[in-house]
């Protein structure tokens, strides 16, 4: 797209007020973000503003993406579409990781904690091992920069009816030991049936009162509108989540309640079992779902006692998702949809192994999940559909949580 002589003098402006360095950035970065325009110009077949017989889409806004290059780093701003996805073919969707990957191994290897391993990762990246520690930090902080904007970055733009927590664990060096971290991460699925990740944190484990500042630090960022929150049945998740999401009902993770289940049995049974309480999810309404949670009790009483035991006492915390919308049940009974972060953010930490410190894991983590988040973003799919979210926002299904095992309450109308 071709500049207009007022932004050519407006640009030419900007120049004669710069040293030689800004005014190279400042060059690079019209030329990129024109780049970015004509490149979704040409995806949309249409110019800003322009009427054509071969458009396709529709602008719907930008967003801010930074790019690191030799001249600086540069702020561009990517297209975003009213429906379908657009990334421009200049960028790589996962420099943020890259960077993140390569701060954490500079870091490790800069304070005398790095491996044969790690110098060969050093090594891999192209850097010596004369590498400095102002270079490092110079990463470091471009990257802290960054992930802290997007880990603090406010939620008030949209209700969060449904909430998704997960924890995961990884290696750090704390006090001179190698430790186990939680690397606990919230997701939600906005008033528009959207995910989004919505923070992470680090800490030494999931107590109580861990879960519990994280939730309220969501809750002071303006997470609103919480209907369901699903998670495993840690006992300090759980109770964190009683406190700080009053009014919210809680699903116990269907996956986890299986294995905890399987545990009790001996293994040559645990496939029998599974498929019988498989059944219990398989109903097409409330009412058969707590039915036959009763006969599936019932029908392994006999042979497992302590099954029917975990079955009754969990049956408000495994079937909270059936008084929602049908069309949402696969989608808010178990915690599965944290499962692909956690696994990215745990294959990211394996080419590490062992974090410095707890810093430089959640500098990690949280590049991999602002990329991830990024994606959610431009993807033309929802995770719930629009009808189906109206018919929730609409009904306005609450519950309250008393404890681990929250009672629902039934249906209010709007």
């Amino acid at each position: 797209m071709a500049l207009s002589q007022s932004e050519l003098l407006d640009l030419l402006a900007s120049l004669r007020s710069s040293d030689n360095t800004d005014m190279v950035r400042t060059v690079l970065e019209r030329i990129l973000q024109e780049l970015i325009e004509a490149e979704a110009t040409a995806a949309i077949g249409a110019a800003p503003y322009q009427r054509t017989s071969e458009r396709t889409g529709v602008r719907n806004g930008h967003r801010d993406r930074g790019l690191t290059t030799a001249a600086g780093d540069v702020e561009l701003h990517i297209p975003k579409l009213r429906t379908g996805s657009f990334f421009p073919s200049l960028l790589e969707r996962r420099r943020r990781i890259d960077q993140a990957l390569f701060a954490v191994i500079m870091e490790a290897y800069v304070h005398g904690v790095s491996t044969r391993s790690v110098d060969d990762l050093v090594k891999a990246l192209g850097a010596d091992s004369g590498i400095s520690k102002s270079q490092v930090s110079k990463i470091c902080a471009g990257l802290d920069g960054e992930i802290t904007a997007f880990r603090d970055r406010p939620l008030d733009h949209s209700p969060f009816p449904y909430i998704f927590l997960d924890a995961t664990y990884c290696k750090a060096r704390v006090n001179h030991r190698i430790v186990s971290q939680a690397v606990v991460i919230a997701t939600g699925v906005n008033a528009d049936g959207n995910r989004e990740v919505l923070g992470f944190a680090v800490g030494d484990n999931e107590t109580e009162a861990f879960w519990k500042e994280f939730l309220r630090s969501l809750r002071a960022r303006g997470l609103t509108g919480v209907q369901l929150v699903i998670s495993d049945a840690h006992a300090g998740l759980v109770a964190a989540v009683a406190q700080v999401f009053l009014g919210a009902a809680w699903q116990r993770c269907r996956v986890h309640f299986v294995r905890d289940v399987l545990a009790k049995i001996e293994p040559g049974s645990g496939e029998m079992v599974a498929a019988t309480i498989r059944t219990i999810f398989a109903q097409p309404d409330a009412a058969t779902v707590h039915s036959q949670l009763h006969l599936v009790a019932d029908l392994l009483a006999a042979q497992f006692p302590p099954v029917k035991d975990m079955l009754i006492a969990a049956e408000t915390d495994i079937t909270a998702y059936a008084t929602f919308p049908r069309a949402h049940w696969t989608k808010i009974w178990s915690t599965n949809p944290l499962e692909r972060l956690n696994r990215e953010v745990k294959r990211r930490a394996d080419v590490v192994q062992v974090f410095p410190n707890p810093a430089a894991l959640a500098r990690l983590t949280g590049a991999v999940l602002a990329e991830l988040h990024d994606e959610w973003q431009v993807t033309d799919r929802r995770y719930l559909s629009e009808s189906s979210m109206a018919e929730l926002l609409g009904t306005g299904t609450t519950a309250v949580i008393t404890g681990p095992t929250a009672l629902p309450r039934g249906k209010k109308t709007a």
